[in-house]
């Protein structure tokens, strides 16, 4: 079971149709299901967390559901359950987030989610569109996915890793734009892969069959 995290933040619907077209490509054995019920988080063989709007927000919407922070580290922590966390939901995996202030984070990518500040002053902020992919292939996770693939953006601040080593892709934005992190079972995308069509899908399809 797939479970996608219904805690009142991000496009769940996309999210959750997208993971369900790559479940059909790829013949996963599983459902996909959108749940605020903490008892089922805390059953899934798989943990998405979409999320959209402020770091803040995010994580007090979160907090709010009461006992599925808990089901979601217990499962990812402790039963090492693949994790996928788009958008905020992968920023939410840094030590602290600096939006409105300094905010709390899970802790599971030691770092900060600062604010882009691009060096070529006229590229806009919030980073919105299609933008390049640039990694190092070997990744199971981005195996068939090319380097140079367009991937899709909606944000103005992004997860900078401590270590280098948590850093699985980029963007060019004037500047390095982190676009995808992971360690263990846990992998988080800046960019929305339900958006981000062939390479999105790829990455998705590939998460299923991940066996960390």
């Amino acid at each position: 079971m797939i479970t996608v995290i219904d805690y009142g933040s991000g496009n769940l619907r996309s999210a959750a149709k997208a993971f369900e077209r790559a479940a059909v490509a790829t013949d996963y054995q599983g459902e996909v299901v959108v749940t605020s019920d903490p008892d089922v988080a805390a059953k899934a063989d798989r943990i998405v967390l979409p999320g959209v709007g402020a770091f803040r927000d995010c994580r007090e919407g979160l907090a709010a559901v009461d006992g599925m922070y808990d089901a979601i580290r217990e499962a990812v922590m402790d039963r090492a359950v693949p994790f996928f966390g788009i958008c905020v939901g992968m920023q939410l995996m840094a030590s602290r987030g600096l939006e409105h202030g300094e905010t709390e984070g899970f802790g599971w990518i030691p770092g900060d989610v600062v604010k882009l500040e691009p060096k070529d002053e006229s590229l806009k902020i919030p980073h919105m569109g299609w933008n390049e992919l640039e990694f190092e292939p070997g990744h199971v996770l981005l195996e068939g996915v090319k380097p140079g693939a367009h991937v899709y953006f909606v944000h103005s601040y992004h997860l900078v890793p401590t270590s280098a080593d948590h850093v699985m892709a980029t963007v060019d934005y004037a500047g390095d734009v982190i676009a995808m992190v992971g360690r263990d079972n846990m992998v988080g995308t800046q960019f929305h892969p339900e958006k981000s069509q062939e390479a999105g899908l790829r990455i998705i399809g590939n998460f299923l069959s991940w066996k960390p």
